[in-house]
């Protein structure tokens, strides 16, 4: 028995065109007073990283595969495929990395390997929706000798920025701050500038404000204003929006509203001509204003959700969904006398005519720093298997 311990040290979430370093450990658990006839071969294992797509039959019609191309030794059991098993098509893979060939390991003896790749930035983020879903996985295979392969996946989650892999680093290095004391190879030195590069790029697209004001208006009058600051944000933060009923006409009762994620399949690949768009809630917020001046909403982007994105199948957008109840009829309150002379006591109209509408505001939201990311993420950075 030989126990596989695969860690991803930084944490299961990524930025396309990042490095993935996984550092994978093979353990034989027998205590070390077992005989040397306890000791366990492995005759190879290798890693490849890919990238699993699945569509829902209901809403998407993919092109008919080309059934001609049939891979006869990827029904051998001996041949490691890393999406072995796995519902959908594999759309993105890297080249496979053999770890090591004719591993003996004696009882209680571990031996780790690093597995480095470039994440490709060329691929769709990683995503969940109604209607499509893209899965990164890294998937470690070993083998016994003349036994089956047996599979380590290892799920992690990648963000893409556009615009990002456009970027070309300076060739002269002699400005950025070195120590001559510490030395580091030139791909994790490129991989962290890569994140430092991206964080900077985020900050100043989401950092710029300027004043939105949009007046709120139906068929009968102005209702009132609505001021943000932004449009564009990272997931993480708050989308912060003020409303003004002072200087409206009409008396508004209610408003509501819901960050939403807006899911729609590229026409070529509809399952139905006209097929309607599916719409995720992120977060909500509801508050009766009846007599109410001022009021606002703070809305979390969760850090667990996509960025907006656009692949040849389907795209995601974000929006600001916004709903009204106003007055029909004029909103005034009643007075009703106490039981002494001098006690008032105010109450609300019992019935109201009413008027709903609603209104959708778009908005843009980038992906933030992978390792804030990964405090929420649903994966583990550890996953293992026993063989």
């Amino acid at each position: 028995m030989i126990e596989v311990l695969a860690k991803l040290g930084r944490g299961p979430v990524f930025l396309a065109g990042e490095v993935l370093e996984c550092v994978i450990t093979f353990t034989n658990p027998l205590s070390a007073s077992s005989t040397s006839a306890s000791s366990e071969m492995l005759a190879w294992a290798s890693a490849q990283i890919h990238c699993q797509f699945h569509a829902s039959e209901n809403r998407v019609a993919l092109p008919p595969s080309d059934g001609s191309k049939h891979d006869v030794q990827a029904e051998n059991e001996t041949v490691f495929v890393p999406n072995r098993g796995e519902r959908g098509q594999c759309i993105l893979s890297t080249p496979p990395k053999i770890l090591f060939c004719d591993l003996r390991l004696d009882p209680g003896e571990s031996k780790s390997y690093s597995y480095c790749e470039t994440l490709p930035v060329d691929g769709p983020p990683s995503f969940r929706g109604q209607s499509v879903k893209y899965v990164y996985k890294l998937t470690i295979g070993c083998q016994r000798v003349n036994s089956p392969i047996k599979l380590l996946r290892v799920p992690f989650r990648v963000l893409v920025l556009h615009g990002l892999k456009d970027y070309q680093f300076p060739q002269d290095e002699a400005v950025a701050p070195s120590n001559p004391f510490l030395e580091e190879e030139e791909g994790l030195k490129k991989d962290s500038r890569l994140a430092d590069l991206a964080t900077e790029l985020l900050m100043v697209a989401t950092s710029r404000r300027s004043l939105h004001l949009y007046n709120i208006s139906n068929t009968r009058g102005k209702v009132g204003t609505f001021c943000i600051f932004k449009t564009v944000y990272k997931i993480g933060e708050d989308v912060i929006g003020t409303f003004n009923f002072s200087e409206g006409d009409i008396p508004c009762l209610q408003f509501s509203v819901s960050l939403q994620t807006e899911e729609s399949i590229q026409e070529e690949f509809q399952r139905r001509r006209g097929q309607p768009v599916s719409f995720t809630v992120q977060a909500c917020h509801q508050e009766s204003c009846l007599h109410t001046a001022q009021s606002s909403f703070s809305l979390p982007i969760p850090l667990s959700s996509t960025p907006g994105f656009t692949t040849n199948i389907v795209s995601l957008k974000w929006r600001l969904h916004f709903e009204f109840v106003t007055s029909g009829e004029s909103a005034g309150t009643c007075l009703v006398r106490g039981s002494q002379s001098d006690a008032v006591t105010w109450t609300g109209v019992e019935q109201m005519e009413v008027d709903t509408f609603s209104w959708d505001l778009p908005i843009k939201v980038l992906p933030t720093n992978p390792i804030l990311a990964s405090y929420v993420s649903q994966f583990s950075s550890t996953n293992s298997i026993t063989i």
